[in-house]
């Protein structure tokens, strides 16, 4: 029984229930001479196939996470506010320094080669390795630039004062493991290794590599013309050619990507499942407190995000050309079909816990208290927006089992390869095939195609004009998937960050009646569900906080630095320019 724990505890995060099963059975045989995963597996580890996968399946554990909640605050989605001295040299904000999973993924690469398990099982996992080592040393590249490049275990009598290599010396090395597992790796694995790395993993996410290398937060001097946007088109093309041959794709309806499991979209997925694997979502947190469990505040939208998506034609709200009106009173009717897929507010349906016919409210003396719109509850301050998000949440779950949603979270879907491919596709002067992926996205999304069948994109938008649709759309598409951020920091568009002042959607009034006006009546109204958004009146109000009131995002956070205690313990360590130091994170 004990070594049946001890498995468990290892493999409880495993990328497939089904493999943690199968190794609970057969567990008899396994870890007699392991002493410490962790640290350094005992000998014998790698020649045992059961032991080795747990070993593997912990490495996933340390690399690949779950919905990436709250990230949104950091740019124009979601409702905290970043100040000033977000990022210092020595706090931990955005450092990103992995080398303990590298050592033990390098140990990994060193020892199963000569370990007794089956060669093609070998081959396989060393592809998967490699792909997780790539994952970690792509993270510490956008952070900070060029680290130090480790090939294997080191031992405390090795030289550790290592240098940093350069970026281009890290581009080079992530690519050259990922082209080593897609060599390796089965196209597609489903059922029940669904979850596991496969080639169509490792060839989406070349993609993203290298429109990271291309892009303007790597060549700052030639942002949009240099060499490495061709080298990006290709990676993604080429991925998205493969996948189409390997049956992903779009989905019919878009809330299936996140309500769903094992669909074509989801190229590599984290697999939850309930009991063993649950809240990814961490939906106690992103809820309404009132049906919630433990907390609430979690991805709050603002009213920036709301006002992002278009109207039902495709065109934006107040746009003269939309034969949709827009009023601020009635801002949800006639929107992109995400806007409601995405977004809850004021009054409407969102039937949590599995109550029928259940209506959101966010006005105070009509919410329950907890829900109302920035005012003070149990003595703290917190963002309520007027707007709550209903993306990837589990609505039949009552508040007791709100932390056993065991949705999927898709660390890599086929849409964002879409994104990736228009990208590249524009900078390299195939705008045409960049528009067709937009018109695919906004025909998927519900969009009405017009009679010009361009669903309310512009005509003959120029380059910059196109690159600001392609970003536009991905914003709203995959609001709270923790892209928006990383997108506009790569494309060195923190500006449009920089002093934003956030805001959200207030009911000011219900059937004339303000907030201290209610009585007992309005309120039974509300509890039965019959109090409809169009009768409230609303007003975009500042957001309540305790702390500054504009967004600081200055330009020396187009690279973050290595924290401080890194560098007092390696001195060979140099500190980005910007931050003290004279290490260039360009290329």
């Amino acid at each position: 029984m004990k070594k049946q724990i001890y498995i468990l505890n290892w493999a409880v995060r495993f990328f497939s229930v089904s493999l943690i099963l199968s190794m609970l059975i057969s567990c008899d045989n396994i870890l007699d001479n392991v002493k410490d995963l962790s640290n350094y597996p005992g000998a014998g580890t790698f020649d045992d196939l059961q032991t080795s996968k747990a070993y593997l399946s912990a490495l996933y554990a340390n690399t690949l996470g779950g919905w990436p909640v709250n990230m949104g605050n950091n740019a124009d989605e979601g409702a905290g506010i970043i100040g000033p001295d977000w990022v210092t040299t020595n706090n931990g904000t955005m450092k990103y320094w992995p080398y303990d999973v590298i050592r033990r993924i390098n140990i990994m690469l060193e020892e199963l080669p000569e370990g007794k398990v089956s060669d093609n099982e070998k081959k396989v996992m060393i592809g998967q390795a490699k792909f997780l080592r790539a994952f970690h040393y792509f993270k510490m590249v956008y952070y900070h630039g060029g680290v130090p490049i480790i090939k294997t275990p080191q031992n405390l009598t090795d030289d550790l004062e290592v240098k940093r290599n350069t970026t281009k010396e890290c581009f080079d090395f992530i690519i050259e493991d990922l082209n080593d597992a897609i060599s390796v790796l089965p196209d597609k694995y489903s059922g029940a290794d669904r979850g596991r790395i496969d080639k169509a993993s490792a060839l989406a996410f070349k993609g993203r590599v290298l429109l990271y290398k291309a892009s303007p937060q790597f060549n700052s001097s030639n942002p949009y013309d240099n060499q490495y946007w061709v080298e990006a088109y290709n990676a993604n093309k080429s991925a998205k050619d493969f996948l189409d041959a390997n049956g992903y794709g779009l989905l019919e309806k878009y809330t299936d990507i996140f309500e769903t499991k094992g669909h074509k979209e989801n190229i590599l997925s984290v697999i939850y499942q309930d009991p063993v694997k649950t809240n990814g979502r961490g939906e106690d947190g992103v809820r309404p407190l009132s049906e919630s469990k433990n907390a609430t505040g979690g991805d709050q939208p603002i009213w920036a995000i709301a006002e992002a998506y278009p109207m039902l034609d495709g065109k934006m709200p107040n746009d003269p050309d939309s034969k949709y009106n827009y009023d601020i009173q009635t801002f949800w009717e006639n929107r992109d079909p995400r806007f409601a897929a995405n977004l809850v507010w004021n009054g409407s349906i969102y039937e949590l816990s599995g109550k029928a016919g259940r209506r959101q409210y966010t006005m105070t003396n009509i919410a329950e208290s907890v829900d109302a719109f920035g005012y003070v509850i149990q003595g703290e301050h917190h963002y309520r927006t007027g707007l709550y998000t209903r993306k990837g949440i589990n609505e039949s779950l009552s508040s007791e089992l709100v932390t056993t949603n065991d949705y999927d979270w898709p660390e890599i879907r086929y849409t964002e390869v879409l994104f990736n491919y228009a990208e590249s596709a524009n900078e390299t002067g195939k705008g045409e095939e960049a528009i067709q992926v937009l018109k695919n996205i906004r025909k998927r999304a519900g969009i009405e195609p017009g009679d010009d069948n361009i669903y309310g994109l512009k005509l003959n938008m120029s380059r910059e004009e196109l690159r600001e649709a392609i970003l536009h759309e991905k914003y709203i598409e995959m609001l709270f998937e923790g892209h928006r951020f990383w997108d506009l920091r790569r494309h060195r568009m923190l500006h449009k960050l920089d002093g934003m002042r956030k805001y959200g959607i207030m009911a000011m009034k219900v059937n004339g009646k303000t907030f201290d006006q209610i009585n007992p009546e309005d309120f039974e109204k509300a509890q039965a569900y019959q109090l409809l958004p169009e009768e409230f009146e609303y007003e975009v109000v500042e957001l309540i906080t305790t702390g500054p009131k504009q967004m600081s995002m200055p330009a020396k956070y187009y690279f973050f630095p290595i924290q401080l205690n890194h560098i007092d313990r390696n001195p060979n360590l140099e500190q980005n320019i910007n931050w003290g130091g004279n290490f260039n994170p360009e290329l």
